[in-house]
């Protein structure tokens, strides 16, 4: 397509034709709270740019994915992992010309709504929470940050997102049951959510996966040989990489080896996809939603390709005691400090304290300790604890 400005000619690239099944802006159930149209942003791309400008996001960068800095300021964080994937999401959600603008709202707001220190804080705050009736999940959590402490606007709380995203943000790893989460009813728990937060989880796994064996490596906790051998996956690759360039170094076989595996997971992704839903004779949006199942998903092979690398990472990686030591001694300042605060009045800033004249404290107090990074958390446990 030929167009002109100021005098100068450009060819700009036609982009191709979105897929019947993709999600259209202007086929969205809205948001909560109407809002006109923006005059050049469509819906979803206006939501990418609120969960970018929310302070949740920011938080990322110091909230730990798997190391800490520790050995290395080379590591992910919850940020940069939070990148990868939607770097992931965006490619696979084109190739499979699905709304790619979604996809990738959906995976900058994926992890908004972790505690302090990963999965062990999760579990953690969400077996503290459980001994007074409740329970903590980070997508759960993720929905209360945007719909109610992000206070950025004038005529709306929250963020006022989408309703695709907001179903997305719960929905992108799991079913819900109408009768476990009643309060949850309006996200349609009948139906499955569109293939751009189907495609969510995978990527997340694809990301996190490559990741962490990278920067496994650079802790110096990996034994190469022993991926090599545990993983054939990752040892096919890297044998062919080796027999391309032996005199390379070592590290840059490693890192070649290792974009094959994400670059294959990444492949199987988009072409497994398109099989099922070629398979389902879907031809809309709403033909995906009311699958049987969910239609996004690796092939059987690049499955338990994947769940050779999770299998080595918990055996070797996340299990090594250079690992358990920080996390084991961090969860505890979390439970030490989750403790404090409940049992302490006037423990917490004054617009917690003044929440949890109305609401149950252990809420409030979870929530509290949830929206911390984890070194203004060891920062408040040394100024309460002196440790």
């Amino acid at each position: 397509m030929q167009i002109s400005r100021n005098g100068l000619e450009r060819t700009i690239e036609t982009l191709p034709t979105p897929a019947p099944w993709a999600m259209r802006a202007e086929d969205s159930r809205g948001r909560r709270y109407p809002e006109p149209a923006h005059p050049y942003r469509s819906v979803y791309a206006r939501d990418r740019d609120r969960i970018i400008h929310s302070r949740a996001f920011r938080r990322l960068e110091a909230k730990t994915q798997v190391f800490t800095t520790r050995y290395s300021d080379h590591f992910r964080n919850r940020l940069t992992h939070t990148l990868e994937v939607a770097q992931i999401a965006r490619t696979v959600a084109a190739a499979l010309r699905l709304n790619t603008e979604l996809a990738e709202a959906l995976a900058l707001v994926h992890d908004i709504g972790h505690p302090p220190f990963g999965h062990a804080g999760e579990r953690k705050l969400d077996e503290l929470i459980r001994a007074h009736g409740g329970y903590f999940n980070h997508n759960l959590h993720a929905l209360r940050i945007v719909e109610q402490f992000e206070q950025r606007y004038l005529d709306f709380p929250g963020l006022n997102l989408t309703f695709e995203v907001r179903e997305g943000i719960i929905k992108h790893s799991r079913d819900y049951s109408e009768k476990e989460f009643p309060q949850l009813r309006e996200y349609l728990f009948d139906l499955r959510p569109p293939l751009e937060a189907q495609l969510i989880d995978w990527v997340d796994e694809i990301a996190y996966n490559t990741a962490d064996i990278d920067d496994a490596l650079e802790a110096e906790l990996l034994d190469l040989g022993a991926l090599r051998r545990e993983v054939p996956f990752f040892g096919e690759a890297y044998a062919r990489v080796n027999a391309a360039h032996p005199g390379v170094r070592e590290k840059l076989k490693f890192n070649e080896a290792l974009k094959g595996v994400l670059d294959s997971l990444a492949t199987d992704l988009i072409e497994s996809t398109e099989q099922r839903v070629q398979a389902s004779h879907a031809s809309s949006t709403e033909d995906i939603r009311r699958a049987p199942k969910r239609l996004a998903g690796f092939s059987a092979a690049a499955a338990a390709h994947n769940a050779e690398l999770k299998h080595f990472l918990f055996t070797h990686i996340y299990n090594h005691p250079a690992i358990t030591e920080d996390r084991d001694r961090s969860v505890k300042c979390l439970e030490e400090l989750f403790t404090y605060y409940l049992a302490t009045r006037g423990s917490m800033p004054p617009s917690h304290e003044e929440l949890a004249q109305t609401e149950a404290r252990h809420v409030i107090v979870c929530d509290y300790i949830a929206g911390m990074t984890d070194q203004f958390l060891l920062r408040q446990h040394h100024e309460h604890f002196g440790q």
